[in-house]
């Protein structure tokens, strides 16, 4: 029996560890073509649908020699590039902090709070949450308008403050409460808002941080909603700058995404015992 374990442990671990292997490839090819000259990076990917007289591809995966010039070009020669970032950080840390605080009430009072239609207006929740993203774009871009807010970052911040998901998170840990906590709250005479600081929040910790990196990535690497919402090139975040950068000059455009990535991979390094305890105690499923 043991060895029978044995055997299941180290075929499960090798396909993981081939699995792994396949998913960090590309990030580990955008890493060492960023460190590789543009003069090398054009005749290796030149050779691409040009077989030489071994039938392969002349494609390397480590350069020939390290260079930082492609770094240098993003920093410091291309300024547009930390533009596009400011603007990738001033749309999604306002939607973060704007939908985390009103998820965090409105899943308070979805779960602790008894008022008439509540089940049925959480349901509304949900099924907005359902609905492709497609579909709620026309309404939101038709809203924006009569609002005069197009062209500006509100009419993505404002939609995204406003999202159904993150009240659906949260709304798990809070029913995971004991309602006896805020009976006993309430005895010692704390209000709501008492409540809600003392007990919820600490609580649902572990929620919260796992909604945060849900969110950073989400808006981090938002698209359509740019390119529809923002005529001006120059209010577009970095998520929209990259695509275009990645047309004009490949060496940059591996700089560029590394540089792009790293945001995503410190923040989710940092609160990665949070994000997998609140994606196990949420009940979503991956």
């Amino acid at each position: 029996m043991q060895k029978t374990n044995w055997w299941q442990k180290a075929v499960l671990t090798g396909m993981l560890s081939l699995i792994a292997l396949v998913l960090l490839f590309p990030i580990v090819i955008t890493f060492t073509n960023s460190l590789t000259t543009a003069k090398e990076i054009n005749i290796n990917y030149e050779a691409i649908g040009k077989l030489n007289s071994t039938g392969f591809v002349n494609l390397k995966l480590l350069p020939d020699f390290v260079s930082f010039e492609q770094y240098y070009k993003v920093l410091v020669e291309n300024t547009r590039f930390l533009m596009m970032f400011w603007n990738s950080v001033f749309m999604v840390v306002p939607i973060i902090a704007g939908q985390t605080l009103i998820a965090a009430l409105a899943a308070y009072a979805f779960s602790k709070l008894r008022f008439p239609g509540r089940d049925k207006l959480f349901l509304v929740y949900v099924l907005t949450m359902l609905m492709p993203f497609q579909v709620t774009l026309v309404p939101n871009y038709i809203m924006a308008d009569r609002l005069g807010l197009l062209n500006s970052p509100s009419a993505i911040i404002l939609p995204g403050v406003f999202a159904a998901f993150g009240v659906f998170m949260l709304r798990q840990f809070t029913m995971n409460i004991p309602y006896a906590y805020i009976e006993a709250a309430k005895m010692d005479g704390a209000g709501h808002l008492r409540i809600f600081l003392r007990i919820i929040i600490p609580m649902i910790q572990p929620g919260i941080a796992a909604l945060v990196v849900l969110l950073f990535v989400d808006y981090w690497n938002m698209v359509e909603q740019p390119l529809i919402f923002l005529d001006d090139p120059f209010k577009q975040p970095l998520s929209v700058f990259l695509s275009r950068i990645n047309q004009e000059e490949q060496g940059v455009a591996f700089a560029a995404s590394m540089l792009y990535m790293t945001p995503m991979v410190l923040l989710f390094l940092y609160a990665e015992s949070y994000f997998i305890e609140g994606i196990q105690l949420s009940g979503i499923k991956g």
